[in-house]
């Protein structure tokens, strides 16, 4: 709250209805040496307008740099008014409508999210979103787990190129469930059918493709979900949902499409924040949404005849038996989805086209510019969406460390995830950087690597 509403008078009054002689009274349970008298180093207390200087000075430090960067979150141009509409009162202190009674607006923005993430990803129905994309990848696990009785090995594939954080929120979540979420290698920056081969046969629960991957390379998701299906396997589609702009939605994969598609809202008019916090969608096929986690809120018309909306389905552990919820998620990101639904709103279907089509130009020519630089080449040549792969011919974090010197974030330094890459780079551009911030950074990289040799 803005402000503490009470008065030494409300204060006294409280205390004096409960019998208590001093707010300290109310801690006398807690020993006494376990106390402290002050807060050593806790500077004297600044008024609103000090307040206001010290953290725009604080936010200046970051400065204002070019970024390059993607890997799982991206820098998208959001329209003010999703925040402005977002930020209303209305929605920005709405908790859980456990009371349709009293919860329409937030009960009927669920509704609004639920059809367009189901239409944008082709699937049929959608719970009221998750943590994030590595969140939503787990509880599709676990989902499909649920869902296909008949393996009994809670085998779950997922490619070497689903994004890292993805993975380990995956192992995080399972791991106590006794799932085996096992990584196929993928040396060539893509999943073939060839590398799902030897699986043939096996006990496999389900196969998690992501579209597009790590890399940005696109998967031949239509050939690896005939496979995985022919094979009894459950598919779950990790997508992002600005290329859906574009790109044929995991519903429609394939001779029958994903069983199960999911993601992380954040491109949806989420800014990047400091890594969060973000909203994971979760969609899926109508056959299996007595599995989905979480909330599902329907439409309907009450005694007069009037639209109305309620929470349909509520398999979660708050209102039904422990033993039977599907998950223990708790709450769902509303406000983020807020967010996501009112920039959809807006953009409308040709507005997110033509940002995914901006966004693959703009990386074309950030990867043309920074190819034609000595010691720069590209890793996979395959077809790509707003993600590619560099080569440099010497380590990448000090010219990542030299670029942020000049202002510029260069991408994502994959030594660490994927040593067996070498010296790779994932850079990044959306439709939010111009041929100018292209040309700013080729400029820069050069003179970087440039630097380097003389310096050697």
């Amino acid at each position: 709250m803005p402000f503490i509403p009470h008065t030494p008078k409300d204060v006294t009054d409280m205390l004096a209805a409960i019998g208590a002689r001093s707010i300290d009274d109310l801690f006398d349970e807690i020993p006494k040496e376990l106390r402290i008298e002050s807060l050593a180093g806790i500077p004297d207390a600044l008024n609103e307008m000090q307040i206001g200087r010290l953290m725009s000075a604080r936010a200046a430090q970051d400065g204002t740099p070019l970024n390059f960067i993607g890997a799982g979150a991206y820098e998208h141009h959001i329209p003010s008014a999703v925040w402005a509409i977002t930020t209303r009162g209305e929605f920005y202190s709405a908790y859980t409508p456990y009371q349709a009674e009293a919860s329409q607006g937030t009960l009927q923005l669920i509704y609004e999210y639920q059809t367009m993430i189901t239409s944008l990803t082709g699937m049929d129905v959608s719970n009221a979103s998750l943590y994030d994309g590595g969140s939503a990848v787990a509880e599709a696990s676990l989902m499909a787990i649920r869902t296909h009785r008949r393996s009994k090995s809670q085998r779950i594939l997922v490619p070497s190129t689903l994004n890292p954080n993805y993975r380990k929120a995956s192992l995080a979540t399972t791991a106590g469930q006794g799932v085996r979420i096992e990584e196929i290698p993928c040396p060539k920056g893509h999943l073939s059918v060839a590398d799902l081969e030897k699986y043939k046969g096996e006990d496999i629960t389900a196969l998690v493709i992501q579209q597009p991957n790590f890399f940005g390379v696109l998967e031949d998701v239509d050939a690896l979900t005939d496979f995985a299906q022919a094979n009894g396997w459950i598919v779950i589609a990790s997508v992002n949902p600005t290329s859906l702009g574009v790109l044929k939605p995991p519903g429609e994969w394939g001779t029958r499409g994903a069983d199960i598609a999911c993601g992380d809202c954040q491109p949806l008019g989420v800014p990047l924040s400091s890594g969060g916090p973000y909203a994971g969608f979760l969609t899926a096929k109508m056959d299996h949404v007595r599995q989905m986690p979480g909330r599902i809120v329907g439409r309907t018309v009450d005694m007069s005849g009037h639209q109305g909306f309620a929470l349909t389905l509520q398999a979660r552990e708050q209102h039904i038996r422990r033993g039977k919820a599907t998950s223990n998620i708790c709450t769902n990101q509303g406000l983020l989805i807020t967010a996501a639904t009112i920039y959809l709103s807006l953009i409308g279907p040709e507005g997110l086209a033509r940002v995914a089509n901006e966004c693959h130009a703009r990386t074309q020519e950030l990867v043309n510019a920074l190819t034609r630089i000595k010691g720069v080449k590209v890793a996979f040549d395959r077809p790509r969406f707003h993600e590619a792969v560099l080569l440099l011919d010497r380590p990448v974090a000090p010219v990542i460390a030299a670029l942020a010197q000049r202002g510029i974030i260069g991408g994502y330094d994959l030594s660490n995830d994927y040593p067996e890459l070498g010296n790779a780079l994932l850079v990044c551009a959306t439709e939010t950087r111009t041929p100018a911030d292209i040309q700013t950074y080729a400029d820069a990289l050069a003179d970087t690597l440039k630097a380097a040799v003389r310096a050697a």
